[in-house]
């Protein structure tokens, strides 16, 4: 992990919500726990009206999903936190207001999340949003967690206070001396598969990919992967960097086929590097990447480098 190491005077507090855009939230003393951590940190935290809502396995019904992502766009906030993902963005994605949503990005406000929320990130740069949106932590997953991540809190609140520049990792031997710039995009592997095709895919040429999964084993990551590379999407790239794909169990059927297998062989395919060992994913350590920001991935020995 690379942070800045100087002394900063402690940021002006900022006005964070925190609401439910996809899956319910099934304990909200998690929520109220993590609200009371990011106040913690100076931040005046609100928790959206319909952020504890409940209909079926979502966080309210897809109207009200709607109204708590128009209504937050709309409130001026400087951040606006996931409190989970799961699923129920994609129901949302042929009737957001992606000019609202753009406004509040061009006011300051930061969008912040992963797993689910992948599929609004994306969207908002299909639609030619301009800005940048946070892959990052999320409400429950971390900041309700029994304990917060030093490295993923410390990542949060540089890339929120706007000194965040770089994120560093350790990456397997062979791309020494890589040094490629593009777009930073991705995400989710399956929900970034499920734009394909849609209005919603952003046709990014030249850019920088990451991904990560849960519950997905190898030959499922596979089958995502080639269809990404059979779409052209790979090869398009200048790199694909992977982070951690966790919580799947091995077949007896698998007799050595790994997820190692997995990235050997989409390496055979394309010519675009694929790196592993971004900490990114359904994982407690997390970095923030600005998804949509212009970055330069350099790699010197097994040390790589994500500058923005």
């Amino acid at each position: 992990m690379k942070f800045h190491d100087h002394a900063h005077a402690a940021p002006v507090p900022k006005s964070l919500v925190l609401f439910a855009p996809a899956g319910v939230v099934a304990q909200p003393a998690v929520a109220r726990k993590a609200a009371r951590r990011l106040q913690a940190h100076g931040f005046e935290v609100a928790l959206d009206d319909s952020a504890l809502a409940r209909h079926q396995r979502f966080a309210g019904d897809d109207d009200t999903r709607l109204e708590a992502l128009h209504r937050v766009a709309s409130s001026g906030c400087d951040i606006a936190m996931a409190l989970r993902g799961g699923y129920g963005l994609t129901r949302l994605l042929d009737r957001i207001d992606y000019k609202r949503l753009a406004r509040s990005i061009e006011r300051g406000t930061r969008w912040v999340g992963h797993s689910d929320f992948t599929t609004l990130q994306l969207a908002l740069l299909a639609h030619g949003v301009k800005g940048v949106t946070y892959a990052g932590p999320m409400g429950c997953f971390d900041f309700g967690a029994e304990a917060v991540d030093e490295v993923t809190e410390a990542c949060f609140l540089e890339a929120m206070g706007g000194e965040l520049e770089a994120v560093g990792f350790r990456t397997e031997a062979g791309f020494d001396g890589l040094d490629v710039k593009g777009r930073l995009w991705g995400g989710n592997l399956c929900m970034v598969n499920a734009l394909l095709g849609t209005p919603h895919w952003p046709r990014v040429k030249g850019g920088v990919l990451f991904l990560e999964d849960v519950n997905e084993h190898p030959y499922r990551i596979e089958r995502d992967l080639l269809q990404l590379h059979q779409a052209g999407v790979l090869d398009a790239q200048k790199a694909i960097v992977l982070g951690h794909f966790t919580d799947f169990k091995p077949s007896p059927l698998d007799r050595g086929y790994t997820l190692k297998t997995v990235v050997a062989h989409v390496r055979s395919l394309t010519r675009t590097p694929v790196l592993t060992g971004l900490p990114f994913g359904h994982v407690a350590t997390k970095v923030t990447l600005p998804v949509g920001a212009r970055v330069q991935l350099v790699v010197q020995g097994r040390d790589a480098l994500i500058a923005w």
